[in-house]
């Protein structure tokens, strides 16, 4: 799927939401894998993997592309749960300006691995961390919209 030019795709962020795919990637132990946010929004937290689904791409398309380019490895989405549709809004965006903020309507999937990655992409994250859910949850830098996922912040299909 190629990309949008950064001036249209700054049009479609600053006017609508993004549809996205987060990655709570869960380990042996039980840790969960959170990266240290290189860009807006969310710069400077530490958030689960993830990202957007592209105009014309297929959801299945973009849930290995997203695993890809987040993790260096594939996944299946048959190996994925579906934990529910929750709603991140930022007044931050890629860009940087002050003008607009960000709207995800984000599908968030649990994935237990048997074996970590040891070579992470670096292009989003600086570091990772597999943390605990009591220490991510009482992390001062964990982003709340992570948090959300471990904390009973239920998701939209839980919605009454």
């Amino acid at each position: 799927m190629k990309r949008l030019p950064e001036k249209i795709y700054t049009e479609v962020v600053k006017n609508t939401p993004l549809i996205s795919i987060d990655l709570i990637i869960e380990d042996t132990m039980g840790n969960i894998l959170l990266g240290y946010r290189l860009n807006n929004p969310a710069k400077h937290t530490w958030f689960v993997p993830g990202g957007i689904i592209r105009k014309n791409e297929a959801f299945v398309e973009a849930f290995q592309r997203i695993a890809i380019a987040e993790l260096g490895f594939s996944i299946n989405l048959t190996e994925a749960t579906y934990v529910g549709l929750y709603e991140h809004l930022y007044s931050t965006n890629f860009a940087d300006t002050d003008d607009f903020g960000t709207h995800y309507i984000v599908n968030a999937f649990h994935i237990k691995i048997k074996q970590k990655n040891t070579a992470l992409p670096k292009a989003q994250h600086s570091e990772y961390w597999w943390a605990s859910k009591e220490e991510l949850v009482a992390h001062k830098d964990v982003h709340t919209n992570t948090k959300n996922y471990f904390n009973g912040h239920a998701p939209f299909s839980n919605y009454q």
